[in-house]
């Protein structure tokens, strides 16, 4: 089978390329005749500087506005009707770009021929860009249709609803797009599929299979007295880019959870990777980089203070790194100004508290308006961290609360942060209890993160620094 996701974002990266071109031609030649009054001339527009820098360079520039609105982020998944409205908010914001960057300045004899421009470029653009999408989405979807095409699938469940929704997708497999593996028992074979089906193995195997097998979607499908298996799948997929789909109870159902995405088929709740869209992902990247190089040049001069400050003060280290875990489970080097003495874990890891001896005087001042954090903002720029995001904890204290709250690996779904919405909302945390009950509000950033909350937090930050409420 080939691989879906870079075959078809090829296809539809050239596809786009192609429109832009055409786009473009069709354009240029529309302002030069319409609006410029010329006589067309084949050689006079081949020669035209403009017409072939715009040409060259426009396609290409419209695939990288493209990628950065998500628009080639499992594009074979998508909608034929979401993609039209995509395409348009899209080409309307491009188009709007290349109007007030390349054309405002034309000289022209109406103020109409800029309207006339503009919706002109709008239209064409925008018709031929939706065109060529749904014509490869729809030869996508017939493949799919026809079998040629499909989604590596595998269905989690030990009991009687894995047997109804197998036999259900036997029924309509089409409608699912779906080629299914095999299972994954909860606890024991499910004798019934075992002829028709493979168990590929347990849970403590589900990972492994998902890797090893290339698994997009995961079917869960439990009885009502084994949910509480539901949490441990999830826990253990949540490091895996897969869509995971839950087969829902009445009770579901009647809550709204359910979310149909066909018409034909079984009622499933959707539980996708990542709560923020790449495009907000992308912009979110952006405002970390920007951001943090303004703030590293601004805050030189305090910079070189506090280095001045702790070199007086002991004569030691002026930064302190840390090994942390990030994103994926990968570690990586925290910066922060020394708050501490030097070797302050002589017994291995230990938290801080409010009269912890081992922080120096500088240390307190610093640990109560967060200055010691400020180090990080490099951290940032090398894309170990964000501004916002859970605070990264080191190797020893998530084992150790993994022992308790095993949700804790949904930490590392996203990049650590500066800042989160754990530290504004309970703030730093003085022994692992603490930390399990941070832990709640750093979950709940993750599945409901956005820009928008990220500007919250952002602001809520601003003012615990003002009012000095750092520990």
């Amino acid at each position: 089978m080939m691989d879906k996701s870079n075959h078809s974002t090829t296809i539809f990266k050239f596809l786009d390329w192609l429109s832009a071109l055409v786009a473009w031609l069709i354009f240029f030649i529309f302002r030069k005749t319409y609006v410029d009054n010329y006589r067309f001339e084949w050689s006079e527009v081949a020669s035209d500087k403009n017409f072939i820098l715009g040409i060259t360079l426009l396609p290409l520039i419209w695939i990288l506005w493209y990628g950065f609105t998500g628009q080639y982020h499992k594009a074979y998944r998508q909608s034929r009707l979401k993609m039209v409205f995509r395409s348009f908010w899209q080409a309307l914001l491009g188009v709007l770009a290349i109007f007030f960057i390349l054309l405002l300045d034309d000289k022209v004899a109406s103020y109409k021929n800029y309207y006339a421009t503009f919706s002109f470029l709008l239209i064409t653009h925008f018709i031929l860009t939706v065109s060529l999408r749904v014509f490869l989405l729809t030869v996508i979807k017939d493949k799919m249709a026809r079998g040629e095409v499909l989604i590596n699938a595998l269905i989690v469940g030990s009991s009687f609803k894995a047997h109804q929704f197998f036999e259900e997708f036997k029924s309509n497999p089409l409608v699912y797009g779906y080629d299914i593996k095999g299972l994954v028992s909860l606890n024991g074979t499910i004798k019934q599929l075992d002829d028709e089906l493979p168990i590929l193995g347990t849970m403590d195997d589900i990972e492994t299979i998902c890797n090893e097998l290339n698994i997009e979607d995961v079917i869960i499908a439990v009885e009502q007295k084994e949910h509480t298996y539901i949490n441990r799948i999830i826990i253990s997929l949540s490091l895996q880019k897969v869509f995971i789909r839950i087969i829902p109870d009445l009770y579901d159902i009647l809550a709204g959870s359910v979310s149909m995405s066909e018409v034909v088929g079984a009622p499933l709740i959707d539980i996708y990777p990542d709560a923020m869209q790449p495009w907000q992902q992308n912009m979110k990247r952006v405002l970390d980089i920007v951001i943090s190089l303004v703030a590293l040049v601004l805050l030189t001069p305090v910079f070189l203070l506090l280095t001045l400050i702790i070199k007086l003060h002991d004569g030691g280290k002026i930064l302190y790194l840390q090994e942390r875990v990030g994103k994926g489970g990968l570690p990586f080097q925290l910066y922060k100004f020394r708050s501490m003495n030097e070797n302050a874990e002589p017994n291995g890891p230990a938290l801080s508290s409010d009269n912890d001896l081992r922080i120096t005087p500088i240390g307190k001042w610093m640990r109560k308006w967060r200055v010691d954090e400020l180090p990080q903002f490099w951290n940032v720029v090398k894309g170990e961290m964000s501004l916002i995001g859970p605070r990264p904890e080191r190797h020893f204290f998530i084992q150790e609360m993994s022992k308790i709250a095993p949700q804790v690996k949904h930490l590392q779904r996203v990049k650590p942060g500066i800042t989160s919405l754990g530290m504004v909302k309970y703030g730093y945390a003085q022994n692992v209890d603490e930390m399990i009950d941070r832990l709640k509000y750093d979950i709940i950033y993750i599945e409901k993160r956005s820009l928008g909350l990220d500007f919250k937090i952002f602001l809520y930050t601003i003012v615990t620094l003002i009012n000095g409420r750092g520990k």
